[in-house]
């Protein structure tokens, strides 16, 4: 009876710990992903390079849905830049609903080996994103690319990377009355934060 209640708890133990490791298994393959630029994922940045190399590359810029009542696009379709220059892109979203929504946009790079020199020091993707009913915002994008893009052999010859954004509803928000109640849409500056806050 005893060996029977101990094989019971041991396959308990087992069944949860499959269970939490499952759910541990997103964020810490996102995490993996951010920090080695695996699967064309890009990390963000604290601080600039110290140094911009004479050889430019061009910046292609997509913008994408999925079950949103938006319009989502980049105000430019491609921006040349040196390598480990800061540059600013701008994206528009327009909510064409009667109401605030929320998404979250989710980002990659082509090509995927660019992802680990690919990196941003703002951007609206690092939160959920609340647009007020018929409500048109500027998001910007503040990134540079690492100048060891031009030493590494499987970057070097290219010459053109694609940043590609989607935005997806957030799943873990408010519904958009309470979230209207708790905090009204504010417009975003050019370094990604309110205006009011003056940023």
């Amino acid at each position: 009876m005893r060996r029977n209640r101990n094989v019971a708890v041991i396959c308990g133990v087992v069944f949860f710990g499959m269970i939490g490791a499952a759910y541990a298994s997103v964020p810490l393959y996102k995490a993996f992903c951010q920090v080695t630029g695996y699967d064309g994922t890009v990390s963000r940045a604290q601080i600039a390079p110290d140094k911009v190399l004479d050889q430019a590359i061009t910046i292609r810029f997509d913008a994408n849905l999925r079950d949103l009542p938006w319009d989502f696009t980049a105000e430019q379709t491609s921006q040349v830049a040196k390598i480990g220059e800061t540059k600013l892109a701008v994206f528009k979203v327009t909510n064409n609903s009667d109401k605030p929504v929320t998404g979250r946009a989710v980002f990659n790079v082509v090509p995927e080996q660019a992802g680990a020199y690919f990196r941003k020091l703002q951007c609206f993707c690092f939160s959920d994103q609340t647009i007020g009913a018929r409500q048109t915002v500027e998001m910007p994008v503040l990134y540079f690319v690492d100048p060891k893009y031009a030493t590494d052999y499987e970057t070097k010859g290219q010459k053109e990377v694609t940043l590609s954004y989607t935005f997806y509803p957030a799943v873990d928000s408010k519904p958009p009355a309470q979230q209207a109640k708790a905090s009204p849409p504010k417009a975003v500056s050019a370094l990604g934060g309110s205006t009011a806050a003056g940023l």
